[in-house]
């Protein structure tokens, strides 16, 4: 795929104009302005195809599973169908893809299940970069069952994680390698498969935690190699909703905390309860609003190839916008920078900080002009406190819809607070 210099399609991939075309949301003015929406790193705006999905199911599908009735089957195809689609966007099976509440829920669940085959003594290795959603399941059934928790150190200077520190965690006693995809506060992405690499070496599983990797590149869990990918659908544009690969032997052999009754087929059995049945419809929307995004010949492909040359030429993209706002930031002599330099894996998301303010108050006056962009330790406190920021950063990540008039409005605003 061909991304020209400006970040605009070039016959593959829809423009921005069309993309913007579909979110509702950006026909909101907050203060007189239209808003600029740099939160997606927390969660990404709707198009109105999922909401309509959603809507669809409640309103004409609502039922539970597993009956002979037509809405209850009309549900166990809205599921089957869900599955089927995560599989393309993530390179699995369809029998391999799990839906739970957030990934959160769905780390807890699995880290739950696997400890109850480890014993004391046993190793987990986690990182310093992660979101705590990949740490603190881990650190529970470490302190329940008397594992050692073994914690991969990051490197400030380059917001990249220690591969020697990486390489003596590992050992003989590993049981599983818990790893991120990318760093929701500062945008690394992380070489996933040369974690694998070590852990199977020592013969210990993988958990990835691809929630904010996925939205802004092609994944494959084959490639890979992993045991686990988890992911959130509302940050690639779908509803609040955890998705999980687990491979299929492995989840079929899984002690999973379970209610006797239900079912015990991969991946069911990793489901507790009754499903957010619309939130799912709502996720199989959001892949196919992304598979949709391919244009003319790209158009032609099946699912999974139509979302490989999308976000693709989505991260392309992304990155076009990612170098004019790192470079009008960077030319700020009261901003300073955090995260991986230029030119160096990444997706388009930028950590800074604003002499003599603090980002709560940065994030509030840009909100004045309707620039809307996060702050705090964004759940990787971790990487704050190795930073020596306890106060947090400001965050501002780049999603489908952004363009360049909207990165140019928030360098506009973070030059006025000098």
């Amino acid at each position: 795929m061909t991304i020209a210099a400006s970040g605009r399609q070039t016959g593959l991939l829809a423009g921005v104009d069309a993309i913007r075309a579909a979110f509702p949301a950006l026909g909101r003015r907050h203060g007189g302005h239209p808003v600029a929406y740099f939160d997606g790193p927390g969660g990404t705006q709707v198009p109105r195809a999922v909401v309509d999905a959603m809507s669809d199911y409640l309103l004409h599908h609502n039922a539970n599973t597993h009956w002979a009735y037509p809405t209850s089957a009309e549900t166990d195809l809205v599921i089957a169908e869900a599955r089927a689609a995560a599989a393309d966007l993530l390179g699995a099976a369809a029998d391999e893809i799990a839906f739970g509440a957030n990934m959160t829920t769905l780390t807890f669940h699995v880290a739950r299940a696997l400890a109850r085959g480890w014993r004391e003594g046993d190793e987990v290795v986690v990182t310093e970069l992660d979101h705590h959603a990949n740490v603190a399941p881990w650190q529970a059934v470490a302190k329940e069952r008397g594992l050692v928790l073994r914690t991969v150190r990051f490197d400030p200077r380059t917001a990249r994680l220690d591969w020697e520190d990486f390489a003596s965690a590992v050992g003989p006693r590993t049981r599983l390698v818990a790893v991120g995809g990318a760093s929701n506060a500062l945008g690394t992405i992380t070489d996933v498969a040369r974690a694998v690499g070590l852990a199977r070496q020592a013969g210990a599983l993988t958990f990835v935690d691809a929630v904010h990797y996925v939205p802004h590149a092609p994944t494959d869990v084959r490639a890979i190699g992993c045991d686990f990918l988890a992911c959130s659908a509302y940050k690639f544009y779908g509803p609040h909703l955890g998705i999980l690969y687990g491979r299929r032997d492995l989840v079929a052999s899984l002690d999973v905390p379970k209610l006797a009754p239900a079912p015990d087929t991969v991946p069911d059995r990793l489901e507790t309860g009754t499903g957010n049945h619309e939130g799912i419809a709502g996720a199989r929307a959001a892949i196919d609003f992304l598979a949709g995004l391919a244009t003319g010949a790209a158009a032609a492909g099946g699912r999974r190839e139509r979302l490989v040359g999308v976000l693709g030429g989505l991260h392309a993209r992304g990155l076009v916008l990612l170098e004019r706002l790192r470079s009008g930031l960077g030319a700020l002599p009261h901003v300073r920078l955090y995260g991986p330099e230029a030119g160096t894996p990444r997706t388009p998301t930028v950590a800074f900080s604003v002499a003599q303010h603090d980002p709560g108050e940065v994030t509030r006056r840009l909100a004045e002009a309707g620039v809307f962009v996060t702050h705090g330790n964004f759940y990787a406190s971790t990487v704050l406190e190795r930073l020596g920021l306890p106060a947090g950063l400001v965050r501002a990540g780049c999603a489908c819809y952004t363009t360049e008039e909207e990165v140019d409005r928030l360098l506009a605003g973070v030059a006025a607070l000098r």
